[in-house]
């Protein structure tokens, strides 16, 4: 089979051709540096959006509608005739071939570079994986959303004060920066928005309660800025466990390692992930669900001899790169995947021109999480910052990142909306919740079917 047949209605080129297996922030930013070069750039998601996966949690408590997270791929690089997106998902990887392999056949290129992401990890916790929700996706945040409303409805009609108190609590697994401004915002809907909704249902009695496993929240930022946090959501209202292990979840109950029982009508699991890896690479190759990979991204074929794949790449949460100050790796979070992005385009275009390419150095612009409104927190390199200059902070970075104008000025927006009223205005239920079948659920599904 010819380099020609293997092409997916791809132009035939005489540039070198790079594909990109993913349309996150290192594959979009990569993406962005390559066409200003000479390459084809070819970039394959299973999805034709890019999802701006910080602010989900906005979306999975109606303060943002989901395309204002969200925007085309395809408009990233608009009239180049140089990138290519196909949606598919990438099967497999024949690094000697130089081939991936798709549903719809295969590819040839000249470089691949994996910029899959991450996907949800339960830790082999069954119970967990069936009934928990989590959050990574549009259509996560989107299931949530209605699955939330869906217990509010149902507990209006349910007579036994102690099954409402159950259906309305929810109980958040991982104090990482999702885990704690989803608590902020459910902690600011109860506070503001459902009681107008809900007069006759006593909302006091909606806990929201935070699980984590280590000794504090946020605890990949600095031990200030995690007591700071606490205090806020304690102040909210937000039961906070620390030092406990979620053991099981069947839906109404949940288990913790210590004996603990906490009945929550909705779990959400927002306690880790691992990469999301393509079939292709040996166990050498791979380390704690990551690709393992060199200064220069490139894949790592054995450790031990420090032999490398030359033209196959990994970046963002995919890829475990060690660096000074880092033993762990590279912390998952998207400005890793944006500088990654960037520096590995200059490289191609090095490498491209039989230039060595540069070591990557990860330079850490600081990590930001907001609890609500006035209330966030940030560790800068040279400053940490709480209350409104923390939260304006936040605010300005996200708004900054966001792809598209269009999205900044619907986000902005919002914001703006939301901070002067108090209300969340898309309390929407689009779809049946997806784990817990009630009458609510099986009206909206028969409604569904009846078009």
């Amino acid at each position: 089979m010819t380099r020609e047949q293997l092409d997916l209605n791809i132009p035939k080129t005489d540039l070198p051709r790079v594909v990109i297996a993913g349309g996150g922030f290192g594959g979009i930013n990569l993406a962005r540096k390559l066409v200003k070069n000479r390459f084809q750039v070819v970039m394959l998601d299973r999805y034709n959006y890019h999802t701006f996966q910080p602010l989900l949690y906005q979306v999975a408590t109606a303060g943002l509608e989901p395309d204002s997270v969200a925007g085309p791929l395809r408009k990233v690089l608009q009239n180049n005739d140089r990138f290519h997106f196909r949606m598919l998902k990438l099967l497999e990887v024949d690094p000697e071939k130089q081939l991936v392999k798709t549903v719809a056949g295969n590819l040839h290129f000249d470089y691949l570079v994996i910029a899959t992401g991450a996907k949800i990890n339960y830790f082999n916790i069954e119970s967990i994986e069936q009934n928990a929700f989590p959050l990574k996706q549009i259509t996560h945040a989107l299931d949530l959303r209605s699955h939330l409303f869906q217990q509010f409805e149902e507990a209006l009609i349910t007579r036994d004060p102690q099954k409402q108190k159950e259906m309305m609590s929810v109980t958040v697994v991982g104090a990482g920066p999702t885990g704690v401004e989803l608590c902020g915002a459910l902690a600011e809907l109860r506070n503001h928005v459902l009681q107008k909704d809900y007069p006759t249902l006593d909302l006091q009695q909606m806990d929201i309660t935070l699980i984590e496993g280590v000794d504090r929240v946020l605890p990949g930022m600095s031990e200030k800025t995690s007591e700071k946090t606490r205090t806020y959501l304690e102040n909210m209202g937000v039961t906070i466990r620390l030092k406990r292990m979620t053991k099981g979840y069947d839906g109404e109950t949940v288990t913790l390692d210590t004996g603990e029982q906490i009945r929550a009508g909705t779990l959400i699991w927002a306690a880790g992930v691992q990469g999301n890896l393509v079939k292709g690479f040996s166990e050498n190759s791979i380390h704690k669900g990551q690709y393992l990979v060199n200064r220069m991204n490139q894949v790592i074929k054995k450790k031990e001899e420090e032999i490398h794949y030359q033209h196959i790449f990994a970046l963002g949460d995919v890829a475990w790169m060690e660096q000074e100050g880092y033993p762990a790796g590279l912390p998952g979070v998207a400005q890793v995947a944006i500088q990654q992005g960037k520096h590995l385009g200059k490289n191609l275009s090095f490498i491209a021109r039989e230039k060595g390419p540069v070591p990557f150095t990860y330079k850490n612009k600081g990590v930001l999480a907001t609890v609500g409104r006035n209330k966030a927190v940030a560790d800068l390199p040279r400053m940490r910052l709480a209350g409104f200059a923390g939260w304006f902070v936040w605010m300005l970075v996200h708004l900054l990142f966001l792809v598209g104008f269009r999205s900044k000025a619907v986000v902005f927006a919002n914001w703006i909306w939301n901070y002067f009223t108090f209300d969340r205005g898309i309390r929407l239920i689009l779809r049946p919740s997806s784990k817990n079948k009630n009458l609510i659920s099986e009206e909206i599904t028969e409604a569904m079917q009846a078009g």
